[in-house]
């Protein structure tokens, strides 16, 4: 039995990122950097959220501490929030795994006819989608109004 692959919107959506990334970064160097930036952006950003939220958390102990109130609900929130802030604490910790990993790829240097063999492999892979030839076979065999009539 062949698998097909998954058809659910969420796969559909990576299938599509995943063909978009080897069409537009179609060499190992291109590969290498964007890689690197989705790495870095995603550190960025998950570092600065866990600062934000062990920021509140903090103001929220010291405001709580200050005017007594009920611990029910804030200590259900502040418990929530504890977990979340554990938890982004150990994705970045994997992230700074992942880079130091990374850094190896930017040791490998190809030359121009093996990162030329990427750029035919990558349009094999991940034909551009709006290609009219590619737009009139999808049409032709999944019947799907691709391209509007004129």
């Amino acid at each position: 039995m062949s698998e097909e692959p998954c058809q659910c919107a969420d796969c559909q959506r990576f299938y599509r990122e995943h063909d978009r990334l080897i069409r537009e970064f179609p060499t190992l160097r291109k590969q290498q950097e964007i890689n690197w930036a989705a790495l870095q952006s995603f550190r960025t950003l998950c570092g600065r959220v866990l600062e934000d939220l062990q920021k509140k958390l903090n103001s929220n102990s010291f405001n709580q501490s200050e005017e007594n109130c009920k611990i029910g609900p804030i200590e259900k929130k502040e418990k929530s929030i504890t977990q979340v802030i554990s938890e982004l604490e150990n994705i970045n910790a994997h992230l700074y795994s992942i880079e130091a990993l990374m850094e190896r790829i930017f040791d490998v240097k190809v030359s121009n006819e093996v990162e030329d063999t990427f750029r035919e492999i990558a349009g094999e892979l991940a034909p551009d989608p709006l290609n009219i030839d590619r737009l009139r076979l999808n049409r032709l065999l999944h019947q799907t109004p691709d391209l509007p009539d004129k």
